[in-house]
């Protein structure tokens, strides 16, 4: 295993840690290959019945990492063309390791704590139960400009409603409303996170395994007859229309020179993720 994600075990618990935190856990490639290294281990580990996925330092996890999604657009940039077919695949490849979560035989508790933004969201609307502190921040802001909720779990997990209610302002939601708007299971302050999280997976981890795979199939399988799949390619394509509108790639741009700088502007007029004016 690399070092981007951190793996424990006992009790009948896996607990994976997202393990980035001078860059706030963000994205790249070496950590969804963690990931998935993480996962295959907790699954082939007949003493382990749940898993706990939690960040390291001050959040869970703070979206992509916009220095290298940006670095990542410049060729396109420099030489105007953009191939939307290898976009998507390329981003497929991101969207499948968060489904994984999903799908894994074995139930997942997100612990969220700090921010959970942009695509870090993916990892705690695509496992079972969401733990979070209070004070907590879960939303979208790409929303705003540059982005599109690929694995489109906000719409099943939220209702049409509260769904664009968060979509069509990138406004974030905190731990008490996660949990009254049914998006978490429980919400508690931020230094008793740890252990009620763990807690929780416990709680989980006393089932028989076939038992937890059976009851998870069972709730799954009623949102992929919604189109779930279908959904979620839809998601995919326009995450890559939303990068390469007039706006993705002036943001692309600015962040190229400088990410704060960029993030600040689009968020300043909102007044929210780390833009509020100073008390």
């Amino acid at each position: 295993m690399g070092e981007t994600v951190l793996y424990e075990a006992a009790d009948g618990v896996a607990t994976l840690t997202l393990n980035r935190p001078r860059r706030l856990n963000t994205i790249v490639p070496e950590l969804i290959a963690d990931l998935r290294i993480a996962l295959g281990r907790a699954w082939e580990d007949s003493d382990v019945r749940a898993i706990r996925l939690r960040g390291a330092g001050r959040g869970f996890c703070a979206g992509y990492d916009i220095d290298w999604g940006a670095a990542s657009m410049r060729g396109e940039i420099e030489a105007g063309e953009w191939d939307p077919i290898a976009d998507y695949q390329g981003m497929s490849r991101f969207v499948d390791a968060y489904m994984e979560l999903w799908r894994s035989p074995k139930p997942v508790i997100a612990q969220v704590h700090g921010f959970c933004v942009g695509g870090g969201t993916d990892f705690a609307l695509c496992s079972d139960l969401i733990a979070c502190a209070e004070d907590c921040r879960i939303g979208y802001p790409p929303a705003r400009v540059w982005g599109s909720p690929t694995t489109a779990m906000w719409v099943y997990r939220l209702g049409l409603e509260r769904a664009k209610r968060v979509l069509l302002t990138g406004d974030a939601l905190d731990g008490r409303t996660a949990v009254e708007w049914g998006l978490a299971s429980l919400a508690v302050p931020a230094d008793e996170l740890d252990g009620a999280a763990l807690a929780l997976a416990r709680r989980v981890a006393q089932l028989p395994a076939n038992q937890l795979h059976m009851m998870k199939l069972l709730v799954n399988q009623a949102y992929e007859q919604m189109g779930l799949r279908v959904t979620q390619l839809i998601g995919t394509l326009l995450d890559g229309a939303a990068r390469h509108t007039p706006e993705g790639l002036a943001f692309s741009r600015a962040a190229l020179e400088d990410v704060r700088r960029a993030v600040a502007e689009r968020d300043a007029p909102f007044g929210d993720y780390g833009q509020e004016p100073p008390d």
